[in-house]
């Protein structure tokens, strides 16, 4: 139970930190830093696809293709 309200935290945390609805003004590591800029965002979402995972929301239904397309 403990581990599960541990998960949605994080996992709403992350959705917030990706949103950024502070547009910007609450930066870990700051995107203009060359190559490692956006490492924050993409372990952000990192760790939304794994609480996503905890609870058996796969999402990766949506990136596969149908095999009737030309």
């Amino acid at each position: 139970m403990l581990k599960s309200i541990l998960v949605v935290i994080l996992g709403v945390f992350s959705a917030l930190y990706i949103l950024n609805p502070g547009a910007g003004v609450f930066e870990i590591i700051p995107d203009n830093i060359p190559i490692i800029g956006n490492l924050d965002e993409a372990t952000a979402v990192m760790i939304l696809l794994s609480c996503l995972r905890y609870f058996n929301i796969d999402i990766g239904h949506i990136f596969k293709r149908s095999r009737n397309l030309p």
